[in-house]
C-alpha cells in the first residue's frame, strides 16, 4: 500500500486548527511622528531583550491569552458521535472541505441501495454530475404495501460554490450552481428491502446497453431479481413508457424460509450468479443459464450458527466467496465443495459481524465491521484451517461508539475505507498514514482520534455507503435522505 502524508478534515472543523492572529490595523495616511520615552534610560538594558511575537506582543504573553480562551469556552472541535447537541443546536456542514455536497429525499427512506454503472465515461470530474442508482424503501408497517423498488436518476449535482483553484480538475464543468434533480420509476415491491444488489451482463451488440439485473433480499423472505435495463432507458428516451410487464421480477427464489440481509451477484460471471443468505444461516446459489433464466441449487451451505449478515464473492477467484454472521465469524467457501461447508472459519469478533468488503486491488485484503462499532483489516494469507490458528488483524479501530452499517474499500486505493456507523457518522480512513508521523499525532486536543482518520460527514441514521465507480472520491450514502458527496481529501 502506497504512503501518504497525514491530512485530517471533518464535517464541522478540521481536525487540525487554530485561529490565525489577526492583521493590525495601520493607518498609512496618520503621521505617527517621533517617538519619545521619557524613561528609556531606566527600563532598557542591553542584559534583557524581549522579542515580540507575529501580533507584536511577546510570544508568551499571546499564548497564555489564546490558553485561557480555551479555557473559557473558545472555538473547540465538536466530534459527531461523541459529543451531544444542546438544546437549539444544529450542525453545519464547513463546506470548504466537500467538492460537493447534496441531499436528496425520497418517499419513505431506504435502507439499502446500489450504484449502476453508465456509459457517460471513466474517471469523470464533469460538474453537474450524474449518476444513476437503485434502491428499495422502508414504508412504516401499516403502509407496507407503499413499498417499491426505486430505479433513479441524480443529476444537477454541482461542486460547491467558491472552490478556487480547483477548476482546473474539472473537464468541462459548469459554474453555475444548480439544484439536484432526482428522477425515479417505481416498481411495486409490497415489502420492505432489506438489501438490493445490481448486476450487469455485457448485450452481444456492442452497440446495446447492458442488461441490469437486481436482486432483492425482502423482509417476507423471497428473493427477486428485476431487469431494470428499460426503466434506466426511459430517462434518457423521450416519451418511453415501462409497461407493467416489465416491472415484473423475471425471478423469484424462494429457497428462505426467513429473511435475511447477505446478497452479492459475482464480478466474474459475467451472465449472472448470485449468493443469497438468510437469518437461519444458510446459503443459496442462483446461476443464470444462457437462455437467460435462473436456477437455484436447493443444496444450501451450511456452517453458520447464525445469520448471515454479509456475503462477498472474491474479486480474484471465480468459485470462492465469503460470509460474515452473527455468530461473530467470517467463513472462506468453494462453491464447488460437495460438502457445502466452509473451507476457513475464523472468529474474529464477540459480536454480530455486520458487514465485510473485499478489497478490488488487493485481494487479499478483507475489511469487516461489527455489532460493537469496531472495524478491522485482515490479511487473509494469514488465515488458515487449523482451529488453533488466531491470526491478529492488520489493523483495528474502536473510534465508533455504535454499530458498523457499512464498510467499503475505495475502488481504486487499497489504502483507503470509507464505514458508516449507528453514530450517525461516515468516516473516512487512510491507511497508509504513517504512525511516526509527529504531524499526524496533532488531533487539536480531540482524544481518541487516530491519525489515520481522514474525514467525518454527519448523515441521521446512515446505513449504506457506496463509492461511484466511475466518479473518484465521490461518495453516495443512505439513511433519512440520499447524501451525495465528495471531499477534498480523497
Amino acid at each position: 500500500m502506497s504512503k501518504r502524508a497525514a491530512e485530517d478534515e471533518s464535517l464541522a472543523a478540521p481536525l487540525k486548527g487554530g485561529d490565525r492572529p489577526e492583521a493590525m490595523d495601520v493607518d498609512k495616511d496618520h503621521d505617527m511622528g517621533e517617538f519619545e520615552d521619557d524613561f528609556e534610560d531606566e527600563f532598557e538594558s542591553e542584559d534583557e531583550i524581549i522579542e515580540a511575537g507575529v501580533d507584536g506582543r511577546p510570544d508568551a504573553e499571546r499564548e497564555a491569552e489564546e490558553g485561557a480562551m480555551d479555557v473559557d469556552g473558545g472555538p473547540e472541535t465538536f466530534m459527531v458521535g461523541r459529543q451531544q447537541l444542546e438544546a437549539g443546536q444544529t450542525l453545519t456542514p464547513d463546506t470548504t472541505t466537500y467538492k460537493m455536497l447534496h441531499s436528496l429525499s425520497t418517499p419513505w427512506p431506504c435502507l439499502s441501495f446500489d450504484i449502476i454503472r453508465d456509459g457517460l465515461g471513466e474517471n469523470r470530474n464533469v460538474y453537474p454530475a450524474t449518476m444513476y442508482t437503485v434502491a428499495g424503501t422502508q414504508a412504516d408497517g401499516a403502509q407496507a404495501n407503499d413499498n417499491s423498488l426505486l430505479v433513479m436518476k441524480f443529476s444537477g449535482l454541482s461542486k460547491m460554490q467558491g472552490e478556487d483553484g480547483e477548476d482546473s480538475d474539472d473537464e468541462d464543468s459548469d459554474d453555475e450552481d444548480t439544484d439536484p434533480i432526482l428522477e425515479h420509476k417505481s416498481i411495486p415491491l409490497n415489502t420492505t428491502t432489506n438489501r438490493i444488489r445490481s448486476h450487469q451482463s455485457p448485450a452481444q451488440d456492442p452497440s446495446r446497453p447492458p442488461t441490469t439485473l437486481t436482486a432483492t433480499m425482502t423482509e417476507s423472505s423471497q428473493v427477486l431479481i428485476h431487469d431494470i435495463t428499460p426503466h434506466l432507458a426511459s430517462f434518457d428516451t423521450p416519451g418511453m413508457i415501462v409497461t407493467p410487464q416489465q416491472n415484473k421480477p423475471v425471478c423469484t427464489i424462494r429457497a428462505h424460509k426467513t429473511e435475511g440481509y447477505g446478497v452479492d451477484w459475482s464480478p466474474l460471471h459475467p451472465a449472472g450468479k448470485l449468493l443469497t443468505g438468510d437469518n437461519n444461516g444458510l446459503i443459496y446459489v442462483t446461476t443464470r443459464t444462457d437462455g437467460g433464466g435462473f436456477v437455484t441449487d436447493t443444496r444450501p451451505f451450511r456452517g453458520h450458527t447464525g445469520s448471515v449478515e454479509e456475503i462477498q464473492w472474491s474479486p480474484s477467484e471465480a468459485n470462492v466467496f465469503a460470509s460474515a454472521s452473527s455468530d461473530g465469524t467470517v467463513r472462506v467457501w468453494d462453491v464447488r465443495s460437495k460438502s457445502r461447508s466452509p473451507a476457513l472459519t475464523m472468529k474474529i469478533s464477540n459480536y454480530d459481524v455486520n458487514v465485510m468488503s473485499w478489497c478490488r486491488q488487493t485481494s487479499h485484503l478483507l475489511a469487516t465491521g461489527a455489532d460493537d462499532g469496531e472495524w478491522a483489516v485482515w490479511d487473509l494469507r494469514q488465515w488458515s484451517s487449523n482451529p488453533s490458528a488466531k491470526p491478529a488483524p492488520l489493523a483495528n479501530f474502536n473510534f465508533h461508539h455504535e454499530q458498523i452499517t457499512s464498510i467499503e474499500w475505495h475502488p481504486t486505493d487499497d489504502s483507503i475505507v470509507a464505514v458508516a456507523a449507528g453514530d450517525n457518522t461516515v468516516t473516512l480512513w487512510d491507511l497508509a498514514v504513517e504512525l511516526d508521523d509527529e504531524e499526524s499525532r496533532d488531533t487539536a486536543g480531540v482524544s481518541d482520534v487516530p491519525p489515520q482518520l481522514l474525514f467525518v460527514h454527519y448523515q441521521n441514521m446512515v446505513k449504506e455507503l457506496h463509492w461511484h465507480p466511475q466518479i473518484p472520491g465521490a461518495l453516495v450514502a443512505t439513511g433519512e435522505q440520499f447524501s451525495v458527496f465528495r471531499t477534498i481529501s480523497v
